[in-house]
């Protein structure tokens, strides 16, 4: 176990050297492979169908339970890892993923590869906030540490943006098997070489793992992302609201069992730090933005612009590029301005971006909306980047794991929120203004086709007479167009509130 560097005001932080650097490039791989692995699968699913030969509710199970079962084990696995080793926890769930990897590639039933995905979701839980809280101890010097978090978020960005292009390539040549066996070199690779490339770090003062806490960890989560899942996709309904009200009342439970435990799963105390608090609300705020408005750019770009699947992927590469870049600059940024300053600033810059989006009405706009992924990537990387250091950094060293993890859960939840949210009210203004302006003479059927989705109007529309059809057809881009324009609205306001509460919550108080 590594001992944490002298707090005391005039000790100088060590500089990370040539092992931490390699250590953050390993820690990196199993970051970029996390993320694909919540996309790559979208393209094998036709393979999938034909071989296993799911059913509808098997097919979507596939899909998902990953991404649940990640997001219900973060706050779990972040607190194990304060216990019993960062490192450890961190080379375990690598082995796990490794395992259930392989086994998902040739696996020969639809329950069975089920069951393997949730495998992969528990083991992919340990990633995040594994590799984040050791690059708390990594590295101490606040430049080196803002830099490598950007480094630790770029991974994550670029594994999101090569899922789908790795993915086509594997499955251009491969069964869809192979979709799973990419990730099996990289974690054997962090098996190999974590052990004497990374540090150990663990709480000598901490508890045993309270199992109820756990179980009402999972009941609380599981539950909530579901609801908000089914919010999204399909309305609301009666299940989707008894989800959220069952997982609020236990999360309800959940925090006053916490609120009672010398080592709890949760550590409640960490909202009472400003820093902790405005840092964390920060991020939430941004992603519940980012996710609402990105599921409707993407439909923009096919379903009103009209470009094909390659070019609508072309089209948003500035986007993760910048990103990227906006990652890379935040800490040199960071040098020059306080936090509370760059924040605001940054929101700003989004908002900025946010709201160019309202600009965009036909193709000769497509320059416009790509200016305006740019300006929006810009501004919300040096968010992510600076906002979960001082998330990290703000807890003590031997909570840092736990810090970790609530940042992985409000992503995971504000992204979900954000998904529901925005796609209800899009959906909605789009259903309204379509139905307002539909021609007279669409039948009933594909009028209520084309009420639902603008990918249901389109179809509607290519059914119709050819004057029909143009009609429908514009009506329905149109329609959507002005659901764009809302949620972008509404991201702008959100990311102008949070530029407000960084700016109020993080600046210093000046002493009497």
């Amino acid at each position: 176990m590594h001992p944490t560097p002298s707090t005391s005001p005039d000790a100088v932080p060590p500089l990370a050297g040539r092992r931490e650097w390699i250590g953050l490039a390993l820690i990196a791989l199993p970051c970029a492979v996390y993320a694909m692995d919540l996309t790559v699968l979208n393209l094998a699913l036709p393979a999938i169908s034909a071989d296993l030969q799911p059913t509808p509710s098997q097919l979507l199970w596939i899909v998902d339970i990953y991404g649940f079962l990640v997001a219900g084990f973060l706050i779990t696995m972040g607190t194990l890892g304060d216990r019993i080793g960062r490192r450890r926890l961190l080379l375990i769930g690598a082995a796990a993923f490794a395992a259930a990897s392989t086994l998902a590639a040739f696996a020969h039933s639809a329950e069975a590869l089920i069951a393997l995905r949730a495998l992969l979701g528990v083991a992919g839980a340990t990633l995040a906030p594994s590799t984040l809280s050791l690059i708390r101890n990594m590295f101490h010097d606040e430049r080196q540490r803002q830099f490598a978090i950007g480094i630790w978020i770029t991974a994550f960005s670029v594994g999101s943006a090569i899922g789908p292009l790795a993915g086509g390539l594997l499955l251009q040549w491969f069964p869809w098997g192979s979709v799973f066996l990419a990730a099996v070199p990289v974690m054997l690779l962090l098996l190999l070489l974590g052990p004497s490339l990374l540090p150990e770090y663990r709480d000598p003062q901490a508890g045993r793992l309270d199992l109820a806490s756990v179980a009402l960890s999972l009941a609380t989560v599981l539950p909530l992302i579901w609801g908000l899942k089914q919010l999204a996709e399909s309305g609301p309904h009666v299940a989707a609201f008894a989800a959220l009200m069952g997982g609020l009342s236990l999360g309800a439970v959940f925090v006053r069992r916490q609120s009672r435990l010398a080592y709890p799963l949760l550590d409640l105390g960490l909202f009472r730090r400003p820093a902790f608090a405005a840092a964390l609300t920060t991020y939430a705020l941004s992603c519940l933005a980012m996710f609402g408005v990105y599921i409707f750019i993407t439909q923009y770009l096919q379903g009103v612009l009209g470009l094909s699947p390659l070019a609508a992927g072309l089209a948003t590469v500035p986007w993760a590029l910048s990103f990227v870049v906006g990652s890379l600059l935040a800490p040199r940024l960071a040098r020059r301005w306080p936090p509370h300053q760059l924040l605001a600033a940054a929101l700003l810059m989004a908002a900025s971006g946010f709201a160019l989006l309202l600009l965009t009405h036909d193709l000769t706009t497509l320059p416009v909306l790509i200016v305006a992924t740019v300006v929006m990537s810009l501004g919300m990387a040096p968010v992510f980047t600076i906002g979960t250091e001082i998330v990290v950094t703000s807890a003590p060293p031997e909570r840092a794991g736990a810090a970790s993890a609530m940042a992985e859960t409000a992503s995971e939840f504000s992204g979900a929120c954000g998904i529901a949210i925005f796609g209800s009210l899009g959906t909605w203004l789009y259903r309204e203004r379509l139905l307002a302006s539909l021609p007279a003479d669409v039948p009933a059927d594909s009028a209520t086709a084309a009420g639902a989705t603008l990918g249901g109007a389109l179809a509607a529309a290519a059914a119709l007479p050819e004057a029909t059809g143009t009609l429908l057809r514009e009506a329905a881009r149109l329609a959507f167009t002005d659901a764009l324009h809302a949620t972008a609205a509404v991201g702008t306001l959100l990311l102008l509130l949070a530029a407000v509460l960084v700016r109020r919550m993080l600046t210093p108080r000046t002493q009497p």
